[in-house]
């Protein structure tokens, strides 16, 4: 590793872009094999663990998350914590309580969410790794708004000790990096199974490293796109049949349409469970009054130090699971799930792996942002709900810019399979010529 990065670099750059939470003190960085980051929703036992959150504004865990632990094992250095969407519950990172990370093309712009501030360390920093987390689309997102590769492994391929989750059944532990090699090489020291995570054991090694002979795009991913974003997409086909030698067939997948309130659904209902834990008692913020009932008491604490976003979300999924209401929504929300991971099962016949474009747009602006609703914010995640509602994994790619500002492609692969992603990623990164951001170190 160059011994030109140092901390104090680090802390200058993140004055302007606000990846950051928390910065290290850089020590054993000197020749250490690699620097990385963690989203600050896994937990670290020298860094505070806020995941975002006021109403965990104090915590310091007092061990490593597994992802983290095992990276400090092969000879790692974290840097530091990455700013993130409230308990990863955001499109833009503008969720936050602490830090909003700004767009290293574009300081006015947004990272994309809820990673926001690992594809920022990641683009910025060369040589980087960052840890992300992803439930719905928060690498996937972040990636493509901020020129990195950004993969998302299958459900239960990396251990889940030590992240304070937001869906249970949808979380998954993967990374960001400015080049593909950084990510293959590195991954499978996360990877496998750990006994402190049951939903980590039992699963097959990675598939073989190979290209994929042939890819699907779904015609559903394609309608409606921007002129920008349809021509460097297609620009990104034509590479990967003419310079890569895959073959590129048309898909109908009609389920997609039907993922994202299926996974909203999902996951606000697992997170209403899993913020339950938030209540002043047994870490985060505390009430001031110790004298009250404990539910005016849990609902003052609550009231005061979760987020407009994080209400709301606590609310949706706390209405879909009452009594008369859950086989309407949330049992009929696990059907749709499994629709969805049969419709691409029946993709993986044909072909080897699904193509589609990350995002419909390219990293807003912050006024934009601000000005859409909360259901445009939802809409914006409808081609990286599917994958993730599945727990198949997959790999944002750049594939090229709009006004500068960088667009990404997903592939994504059957369950178990990343040696697919990570190959093609590799070698696709040998003929794109990516634009790097001036600012980066």
């Amino acid at each position: 590793m160059s011994s030109a990065l140092s901390i104090s670099k680090i802390r200058e750059l993140n004055e302007e872009y606000g990846m950051f939470y928390s910065i290290g003190d850089g020590k054993g960085l000197d020749g250490s094999r690699f620097h990385f980051s963690a989203k600050d929703n896994l937990t670290t036992k020298d860094h505070p663990t806020t995941a975002g959150s006021k109403i965990l504004s104090n915590y310091r865990p007092p061990f490593d998350a597994a992802a983290v632990e095992r990276l400090r094992e092969a000879g790692g250095v974290l840097l530091g914590k990455t700013s993130m969407d409230e308990f990863g519950f955001g499109t833009f990172s503008v969720n936050s309580a602490f830090e909003v990370p700004r767009n290293p093309y574009d300081r006015d712009r947004s990272c994309g969410g809820s990673s926001g501030g690992a594809a920022c360390a990641a683009a910025l920093i060369d040589g980087h790794l960052a840890l992300g987390v992803s439930t719905g689309g928060s690498i996937s997102c972040p990636a493509a708004f901020c020129g990195v590769f950004g993969f998302t492994p299958t459900y239960g391929r990396v251990s889940r000790y030590g992240l304070l989750d937001y869906g249970n059944s949808l979380d998954k532990i993967g990374m960001l990096a400015a080049d593909c090699a950084t990510i293959a090489e590195l991954f499978p020291l996360i990877a496998g199974a750990d006994e402190r995570d049951p939903t980590s054991c039992g699963h097959p090694p990675m598939g073989e490293c190979r290209i994929p002979a042939s890819i699907g795009i779904p015609s559903e991913s394609i309608k409606g796109l921007p002129p920008g974003i349809r021509k460097s997409f297609d620009e990104a086909v034509t590479k990967l049949k003419d310079d890569m030698g895959i073959e590129v067939r048309t898909l109908e997948m009609p389920m997609f349409r039907y993922a994202q309130p299926a996974y909203y659904i999902i996951a606000t209902s697992e997170a209403s469970t899993n913020l339950a834990r938030y209540g002043g008692m047994r870490y985060g913020a505390r009430g001031k009054d110790l004298g009250l009932h404990f539910d005016r008491y849990f609902t003052s604490v609550r009231s005061e130090n979760f987020g407009a976003e994080a209400k709301r979300r606590i609310l949706l999924g706390t209405f879909t699971r009452m009594v008369g209401l859950r086989d309407r929504y949330y049992l009929r929300a696990l059907q749709v799930r499994q629709a969805v991971i049969e419709e691409y099962r029946r993709a993986f016949k044909d072909v080897d792996a699904v193509l589609t474009p990350t995002m419909p747009f390219i990293a807003p602006r912050f006024n934009e942002v601000a000005g859409m609703s909360a259901l445009e914010i939802y809409l914006a995640d409808h081609l990286t709900i599917p994958p993730n509602l599945s727990g198949m994994p997959h790999l944002n790619i750049p594939c090229g810019y709009v006004e500068g500002m960088p667009v990404g492609m997903q592939l994504v692969a059957d369950h178990w399979d990343e040696g697919c992603l990570l190959q093609a990623g590799m070698e696709w990164g040998k003929l794109f010529e990516r634009i790097r951001p001036e600012a980066m170190i």
